[in-house]
């Protein structure tokens, strides 16, 4: 077990660390607005995207704000390489474009303001098959070859559209998690089939470092996809997912976000569910 498992894990036995200094952190109970999770290779922290700036969660569930601004950060995801994206708005108004950083600590800086932009993705996705490529939503299904620097519009996209998960075979495999099921696009973006869960909504998907995509049925619970086979991986009817990552060395450790805000880790592969901290 690596080393953020077995923070996760302490955290859902024993709860919190006592006792330490937490002057300038808060519970991650008290967040709010939560817009994407990361778990980045080789930290222990878990990096939530909210409506007021950029947070990482250490072992004993306490959040620090590493953003210098309480920006709204939108469309945040990771890439295998390490790097972060974000779109979103800033204090002062506006939308951001696309914004990256080498690493959680690393400075932020404007790559881009896409195609239309400013942009304001709320859903983003990188290729594991090719970390230069680049997804996100806006007016369309945009879509970036050159690390977020120049953007596209490569289709209208599926209809009401919730979040886009690049598939690990190839930089032009697509999935999107919509309001009417699960699609499918083999083309960049530019056409869609519908792949499973026909008519039902599909709040949240994400390809994890062993090539399978989970996706979140609402109202039913966790799916894995591979091929043409959905199989599921744990009933949950009472929350709904809409952000979910993956621990790229251990994928039977994944931290969620339900659409309450509320944070939510598995040590079984999405089995069972539990407040990250009691």
């Amino acid at each position: 077990m690596n080393t953020r498992a077995m923070a996760i894990t302490t955290l859902l036995l024993i709860g919190p660390a006592q006792g330490m200094d937490h002057s300038a952190l808060v519970p991650v109970g008290e967040l709010s607005h939560i817009h994407g999770v990361v778990l980045p290779r080789g930290s222990q922290d878990i990096l939530l995207a909210t409506h007021h700036g950029l947070y990482a969660v250490d072992a004993a569930g306490s959040a620090r704000m590493i953003s210098k601004a309480a920006d709204d950060f939108m469309g945040f995801v990771g890439s295998p390489d390490g790097k972060l994206y974000a779109s979103g708005h800033p204090q002062q108004g506006g939308n951001t474009g696309v914004i990256g950083a080498a690493d959680q600590n690393s400075p932020w800086s404007s790559l881009a303001s896409g195609a239309n932009g400013p942009v304001d993705f709320h859903a983003m996705t990188v290729s594991p098959a090719e970390p230069n490529v680049l997804y996100g939503s806006y007016g369309g299904v945009q879509v970036s070859r050159d690390a977020g620097r120049t953007w596209t519009i490569s289709g209208p996209g599926p209809d009401g559209l919730i979040d886009l998960a690049a598939a690990a075979d190839e930089p032009g495999h697509l999935y999107a998690g919509t309001m009417k099921g699960l699609f499918e696009s083999r083309d960049f973006g530019a056409s869609w089939t519908v792949v499973a869960a026909e008519g039902q909504a599909v709040t949240s998907v994400e390809v994890a470092s062993d090539g399978i995509l989970r996706a979140f049925i609402a109202g039913d619970g966790l799916y894995a996809l591979e091929g043409e086979t959905m199989t599921e991986l744990g009933v949950m009817t009472e929350s709904v997912l809409l952000h979910m990552a993956f621990d790229s060395d251990h994928t039977e450790l994944a931290v969620a976000v339900t659409q309450e805000s509320e944070v939510l880790s598995t040590t079984d592969g999405g089995k069972s569910w539990s407040p990250l901290v009691p």
